[in-house]
């Protein structure tokens, strides 16, 4: 199985192409501007990289959020429209899990940045299947809601010292990094693909947009 992935949902981005088990080719992008104008020169020179041709695609796989709203359509769009064209299948994989695939131990809490004075939280275990959902809050707030002994930490936006004065302090912290594409195609390749059609955001929390239109109703 050959798996392109992409992720597009932070100005840190990148790509990846997997193939037979292992990672053949990863690009990493950085754009202030979104992904929207490089993303299919990128793919195109990925695959070059890669020696793949599109049409030897079997799964297109994008990181589908938490994060950037644009961002995180972008990366969607373009993995559904190339599945749909080449009649292959597609999946999204939340950012969140795809960092927890940087840990080793048999739980990981994963946070990232949701800013606003708040974090994107979970905790999955070493099969990469979430124990504690997905969450936005303040990071002391979720915090208090992890109730195991130990954790191993990890996030792409925080460095250990986020742990001091807490009771978690001293406890293992990894620092993923910013482009999680070589992950997403890693946790692709454990669920397969889907019908293009079923792809979907993990946004977490909704859109300011989709706030102030609840607010004012």
């Amino acid at each position: 199985m050959t798996l392109l992935a992409l992720d597009t949902t932070c100005e840190f981005g990148g790509l990846a192409v997997r193939s037979e088990g292992r990672t053949i080719a990863e690009l990493t992008l950085q754009s202030h501007e979104g992904f929207a104008h490089l993303i299919f020169p990128a793919i195109e020179n990925v695959l070059i990289q890669a020696g793949v041709g599109l049409e030897e695609i079997d799964c297109f796989a994008a990181a589908s959020g938490p994060g950037s709203f644009t961002g995180v359509r972008v990366g969607l769009s373009a993995v559904k429209g190339l599945a749909e064209a080449l009649g292959k299948k597609a999946i999204g994989v939340s950012n969140l899990r795809a960092l927890a695939s940087f840990g080793n131990l048999p739980m990981r809490a994963v946070v990232l940045d949701a800013r606003r004075g708040e974090v994107y939280g979970a905790v999955y275990n070493s099969d990469l299947e979430p124990v504690a959902p997905e969450a936005v809050l303040k990071f002391s707030d979720w915090l208090a809601k992890l109730d195991q002994p130990s954790y191993e930490f990890i996030s792409g936006s925080f460095a250990a010292d986020i742990l001091n004065g807490t009771r978690f302090a001293g406890m293992t912290f990894v620092e993923a990094p910013k482009n999680v594409a070589t992950a997403v195609a890693l946790c692709a390749e454990r669920k397969w693909g889907l019908d293009p059609a079923a792809l979907d955001a993990n946004y977490v929390r909704r859109s300011d947009a989709e706030l102030f239109w609840r607010d004012a109703g």
